[in-house]
């Protein structure tokens, strides 16, 4: 499949992308709310449970998975990428490192994760990855986001993206401006705007096609603590 059908496979009409990409840790909340043990068993079932659902075929294009999952084989038989295959969908992973502290502006963050990043896309790729998915993400604030923040992060997310396609997989870009905070939503819609325009110019620069990544933006709301609620916001929550 070429770059362009993988994301057009990914965002079929009616198909959503699951993310069970949770690490180890995220999961074990999961697990302890239900008196279920964090074990690499446990987690193997719960997932293959998932992605051997009849639902996966209808609604499912493809599945984010966490380094761990992607490397597992199910005890049905085929390995966890095979699974998800067999179901019609697209297996993808996770592969920047988180959000670290931004070096000048300590109070953002950067994502890191390209160091040995196109060892890894290889390695996925014969795994059975399609796709992969990169987050960086965005405070609002009285001086932030930084020009510091939004170069850095987007410089990122397109050397990312670069280097997926090399690895003939589609990137899902996702710069997010988080929803923490007293902003109203011309603030999160400017901050926004801002973002996705950097992000664009470095992905261009990067000569990145377009037609083979997926976007996955944030919504344009008030911060979660504003006290100015947008009519059709209060209306639709």
């Amino acid at each position: 499949m070429t770059l362009e059908e993988i994301a057009k496979k990914m965002c079929a009409k009616g198909k959503g992308i699951l993310a069970a990409d949770e690490s180890t840790g995220t999961i074990a909340k999961r697990f302890k709310s239900i008196n279920v043990e964090n074990t690499e068993k446990n987690r193997l079932i719960f997932r293959q449970t998932l992605f051997n659902s009849d639902a996966m075929k209808n609604y499912i294009g493809g599945v984010i998975l966490f380094d761990e999952t992607i490397k597992q084989k199910t005890t049905l038989g085929p390995t966890i990428p095979e699974l998800i295959s067999k179901n019609n969908a697209l297996p993808g992973i996770k592969v920047d490192k988180g959000a670290k502290t931004l070096a000048g502006s300590p109070e953002e963050t950067v994502t890191e994760g390209l160091d040995g990043l196109r060892e890894r896309l290889k390695e996925y790729y014969e795994l059975g990855a399609r796709f992969t998915k990169w987050r960086a993400v965005y405070k609002i604030g009285d001086k932030y986001p930084s020009s510091q923040s939004i170069k850095s992060n987007a410089h990122s997310l397109a050397r990312y993206a670069a280097l997926v396609q090399e690895a003939n997989m589609v990137p899902i870009v996702e710069p997010e401006v988080l929803m923490d905070g007293s902003h109203d939503i011309d603030k999160c819609y400017q901050v926004t705007t801002n973002v996705l325009n950097e992000c664009y110019n470095e992905l261009s620069i990067h000569k990145v096609n377009l037609k083979g990544t997926v976007l996955k933006p944030n919504m344009i709301i008030p911060g979660s603590a504003s006290t100015k609620k947008s009519k059709w916001y209060s209306k639709s929550f």
